[in-house]
């Protein structure tokens, strides 16, 4: 799906963003009220006050990719954290809230640990 090193951290920029931003206003919101640096190659994550928008800001090392996603029907399931504020995503999890899942999945399996197959 995207070109980002999965080794890069992701970002849940929390509360709304106008998605009328492109890239320079996204990275300022990085840069001045996330207090991150916006070309680290981390994913920084964004979302509309309706919930059916997304966009991801990501540096690759030459310049700025901005992936959009628009839902025909639905929202995504964006977390409710105060403004200005950003949250550390796992990949799966930003999997997941692009699925249209909770960042939180309580009805996964739990992994287990063996020391014979028997």
């Amino acid at each position: 799906m995207m070109t980002a090193n999965i080794n890069h951290p992701v970002y849940l920029a929390t509360g709304v963003t106008d998605m009328r931003k492109s890239i320079d206003g996204l990275a300022v919101i990085v840069s001045e009220c996330l207090a991150l640096n916006p070309l680290s190659g981390s994913l920084f994550v964004f979302c509309n006050r309706q919930r059916d928008k997304i966009k991801i800001l990501h540096w690759d090392g030459s310049g700025f990719w901005l992936y959009y996603k628009r839902l025909e029907k639905g929202r995504f399931q964006w977390p409710k954290v105060s403004n200005n504020e950003s949250v550390n995503l796992t990949r799966q999890q930003l999997n997941w809230l692009l699925d249209g899942l909770q960042l939180e999945q309580k009805q996964a399996h739990r992994a287990l640990q063996y020391q014979t197959v028997t």
